[in-house]
């Protein structure tokens, strides 16, 4: 009988038991397209992670799925939570990268820089920039996440669809007490998702007493089987940049986005603006590790 080593992180934290759970598995080949559906939805968090060194391609693959038969690309915590554990167990995945490290998301390069944080490390990946894809009407969204059209005015702001490499919903929500009245309202989310072109929707207020938060988040992508997830960082690169857009940020500062605190496993993802894309930080732990029987 074959085995794989597994692991299990806690992403874009520095404290187990919060931040985003994310289940890593090793794997020596591909595996069969349904392996990665069964063990994704075996473990059943939001995504799934598998990793391997090709030693033809000098290069650290990551492959990640959801509970949904859903194959997630981008630098997110699918990804953050990877790399983070390759660091932490020591294994040698730049070897002859030179001074900039980078890794494979699928068929995406995702540049890195690397950090220490304590006893942690630090992980920074470089998002392309940000695109403003279109508008989505007001009252639409407003209707599919169970608040009113005034709820979402933050500062005049518009709706959009935001890419970096993902496409995501921005939705500007008025304070910190409507964001926690939010509902999804899974059926309408799918038909907007679907009609509009974009994957998830990312909440989000300025409005939170700590000034070292730049906003506070939540994100909701039922399309790809994710209720609710507690740290997204496709997501959050998208808002940073969109933020920059409207000339609420700077570029070349750095800004933290907290999210998760509503399914209670508060997360902190850093970000920065740059001329060439949108860097995307942080840190994980590790929770769990074994065997999985094939």
């Amino acid at each position: 009988m074959k085995t794989l080593d597994y692991y299990v992180v806690d992403v874009f934290t520095d404290s187990r038991y919060k931040g985003n759970q994310l289940s890593v598995v090793y794997i020596d080949e591909e595996l069969d397209i349904n392996q990665y559906y069964d063990i994704s939805r075996e473990f059943g968090y939001s995504e799934t992670s598998f990793v391997n060194y090709s030693t033809t391609e000098n290069v650290f693959k990551v492959r990640s799925f959801t509970q949904a038969k859903h194959e997630v690309i981008g630098a997110g915590h699918n990804l953050l939570g990877a790399v983070c554990l390759a660091l932490l167990k020591k294994w040698d995945i730049f070897k002859g990268q030179g001074t900039q490290p980078w890794v494979m998301i699928k068929d995406d390069k995702i540049p890195l820089k690397i950090t220490g944080q304590g006893d942690l490390p630090y992980v920074g990946m470089k998002q392309r920039p940000a695109q403003i894809v279109r508008t989505v009407p007001t009252e639409l969204i407003a209707q599919a996440i169970g608040l009113s059209v005034d709820d979402l005015n933050l500062n005049g702001w518009d709706i959009n669809i935001v890419k970096t490499e993902v496409a995501h919903l921005m939705v500007p929500v008025k304070n910190r007490e409507l964001l926690k009245k939010a509902i999804s309202n899974k059926s309408l989310l799918k038909e907007a998702s679907a009609k509009f072109g974009f994957e998830g929707c990312y909440l989000f207020t300025t409005d939170h007493p700590d000034t070292s938060i730049l906003a506070e988040a939540r994100f909701f992508n039922p399309g790809i089987g994710i209720d609710e997830d507690p740290a997204t960082g496709t997501a959050a690169g998208p808002l940073a940049g969109y933020l920059e857009k409207l000339g609420h940020i700077n570029k070349d500062a750095d800004f933290q986005i907290l999210q998760g605190e509503h399914v209670n496993q508060p997360s902190i993802i850093h970000v920065k603006v740059v001329n060439d894309g949108v860097w995307v930080s942080g840190s994980s732990v590790i929770v769990m590790e074994g065997k999985l029987y094939l």
